[in-house]
């Protein structure tokens, strides 16, 4: 059977709302209309990157043998994946280096009823229609509602493999209905904190700090979490400070000390809870594609430490 777009939206996660590009493609977003006219005005590097596909996944429970799907490529930061997995193995990868910009996907699927992830590239806007099932299926049924907030390293970049993210990882886990706001280039931003119509997060987590650790003036950060605590009232948020940055030892002092005014801010809101991002992937190289964002490895061993934290918190 092959779904319109509105029955497509059904298996569709990660988006806030969706609209259709000219040639009747299905396009996911995560960031409201004033948000996105917001980043359009602000940074055309940030605005590039509000609507790329990261953890935007199509999931559902099904005995199908075959999926197939067109798609495009609107925009390529880095060049990942489409991803399966099935009950929680990953199945198939296709590479965006190895395929065209506009096409058809098909993934064939083993026999039996089987929980389907469909992972669209991380660091990249792909829209997607004509989506095709030989068989019925049952939409995913998701946890709480999250709200990811971050920047280069939560928006996907790093593995170079849209089901490897940090976020990707631990969600196959936590099973959080998850919206995705990690953008490249990204820091604590209070302009960008306007209501959502329509939505509410049960839970909020901030992955901010690491593009701007030398800054001298904590302004931004302090009324940031003061527009948050407000906006979002009584809702827990989970704090993640930055993770060790090996692409600049001489500054290692500095994002210390930027961690630890970080952690006196955060202090000053109960509903805020703090996480050491420096203690979740080992300051080695090997963790690391270029000493700033995590590689597979890395974003594996981020996932399952972050994952832990939540567990022993409650958070």
């Amino acid at each position: 059977m092959k779904l319109s777009n509105k029955e497509l939206q059904n298996i569709f996660f990660g988006a806030y709302n969706f609209s259709e590009t000219a040639d009747g493609y299905l396009m996911a977003h995560q960031y409201t209309k004033a948000q996105e006219d917001y980043f359009e005005k602000a940074f055309d590097f940030w605005f590039e990157r509000c609507n790329a596909t990261t953890a935007k996944t199509l999931e559902f429970n099904s005995e199908a043998t075959k999926i197939s799907f067109d798609y495009q490529i609107l925009w390529v930061g880095s060049e990942d994946s489409f991803e399966i997995c099935i009950d929680g193995l990953i199945t198939d990868i296709k590479y965006v280096k190895d395929i065209e910009k506009e096409g058809s996907i098909s993934f064939d699927l083993p026999s039996g009823k089987k929980d389907v992830i469909v992972y669209l590239p991380a660091d990249a806007l792909v829209v997607i229609k004509n989506f095709e099932i030989d068989a019925d299926f049952i939409p995913a049924k998701k946890g709480e509602k999250v709200l990811w907030l971050g920047d280069s390293i939560t928006q996907g970049y790093g593995p170079l493999r849209s089901a490897q993210t940090y976020v990707s990882v631990a969600n196959r886990i936590l099973n959080y209905d998850i919206i995705n706001q990690g953008i490249g280039g990204y820091v604590y931003d209070p302009k960008v904190l306007t209501p959502m119509e329509g939505y509410k997060p049960d839970k909020i987590i901030v992955a901010l700090g690491t593009n701007q650790y030398g800054t001298e003036s904590m302004a931004d950060i302090e009324e940031y979490y003061e527009i948050i605590t407000k906006l979002y009232k009584d809702i827990p948020i989970l704090a993640i400070t930055p993770l060790w940055r090996g692409d600049n030892m001489e500054g290692v002092p500095t994002l210390i000390s930027f961690c630890e005014k970080l952690k006196d801010i955060i202090a000053k809101y109960p509903i805020v809870t703090m996480v050491e991002g420096w203690k979740l992937v080992p300051h080695l190289p090997e963790y690391f594609l270029d000493n700033l964002h995590p590689n597979q490895l890395g974003t594996e061993v981020y996932a399952r430490n972050l994952v832990r934290e939540i567990e022993r918190i409650g958070f």
